[in-house]
């Protein structure tokens, strides 16, 4: 039997992770993630006498899977469910991509559940240290997302609270900085208050809304985003979707060379998504944003922790098109960081 010291709240976090990170079924994710959150505050010597008397499972969110990695762990031992998703789901999530990667400092793109997330923000942040981030943007969705439980100005205003309080207690030099990612209403306009939109360190852009519109009026709307001196960074711009559980989108209908010369001329990255489901831009667009001078954003969209890995399938297409790292705003410190977002 392998030995295993880290302790139980770690083997069930670690399982969590390396099935979000695989796009496991989210039902499987929650067994193990609620487990981890039933024990955490239970003293060491309940769980031991637990494993004893065979009672883990009278807690509740404690089910017989996540019990018998608790029961392992308590003993000293590896737990077989965690030994087999190390073996079958921690290698390599792409073949390239890698020495990009390891320039990354942090990601500017993130979902925990005060929208539609999965995971609370504090896990989000303290995995993202665990990956080595210096810096994660929290970047949950405005009010007019209401599919998503996009976040009004008063949620907002308390979220930016909790985000104070929580790095208060982080150590490390590691940030959660405070952003958004704001819907692109129909004329351009941006979908929270501007006094508000002020207080953000970093504020994604997004279109989410009449994917279909006429290509006229996509670009009228896009360009209205990009020329806001709030928008840091324009999200996942023709809002495709290529795999995944919601079916196949096509992408829509811009004049893309005007909008990433409106990127270009006001500052504006473009974001590179690195969600399987998205690859957002296609390739071409993603040429032609770097031919027009474009600044960049490799981020995850992670709306779970284990989905933070996701960066490297980003690096991996920007390295493709042979985009200069000091062009990715995330490869910057996050001094310069906030200071090209303040501009």
């Amino acid at each position: 039997m392998t030995s295993y010291d880290a302790g139980p709240v770690a083997a069930l976090r670690r399982i969590s992770f390396l099935l979000e990170r695989a796009r496991e079924d989210t039902y499987k994710v929650k067994a193990f993630r609620g487990a981890a959150a039933a024990i955490l505050p239970l003293p060491e010597e309940e769980l031991v006498r637990r494993v004893a008397a065979g009672t883990l499972t009278d807690l509740p969110g404690v089910g017989a899977s996540s019990a018998k990695v608790i029961a392992a762990a308590v003993r000293g031992e590896l737990p077989d469910r965690l030994a087999r998703a190390e073996a079958e789901l921690s290698g390599p999530l792409t073949d390239g991509g890698a020495a990009l990667r390891s320039l990354l400092r942090g990601d500017l793109h993130s979902h925990s559940d005060w929208s539609d997330g999965g995971s609370p923000l504090e896990e989000m942040a303290i995995t993202a240290m665990e990956l080595g981030h210096d810096y994660l943007v929290l970047t949950d969705h405005s009010p007019r997302l209401t599919i998503a439980h996009g976040l009004s100005a008063e949620r907002l205003t308390r979220q930016l609270g909790v985000v104070e309080a929580v790095n208060d207690h982080l150590a490390g030099g590691f940030t959660l900085l405070k952003g958004i990612e704001v819907d692109i209403l129909d004329n351009g306009s941006l979908d929270q208050d501007d006094e508000l939109l002020a207080r953000l360190d970093v504020r994604v852009a997004s279109v989410h809304s009449k994917l279909k519109m006429d290509a006229t009026a996509m670009t009228r709307r896009m360009i209205g985003a990009v020329r806001n001196p709030r928008t840091n960074v324009l999200g996942h711009c023709t809002g495709r979707l290529v795999t995944g559980g919601r079916g196949i989108r096509g992408q829509s209908q811009f004049d893309a060379k005007a909008v990433f010369e409106a990127c270009a001329e006001h500052d504006v990255a473009v974001e590179i998504n690195s969600r399987p489901e998205r690859r957002d831009p296609p390739t071409a667009l993603l040429e032609l944003a770097r031919d027009s001078g474009c600044l960049f954003s490799i981020d995850s969209d992670a709306h779970a922790p284990g989905q933070l890995d996701f960066l490297v399938l980003g690096c991996e297409r920007a390295e493709a098109a042979g985009i200069d790292p000091d062009r990715i705003v995330n490869t910057w410190s996050k001094e310069r960081l906030l200071e090209w977002a303040r501009k």
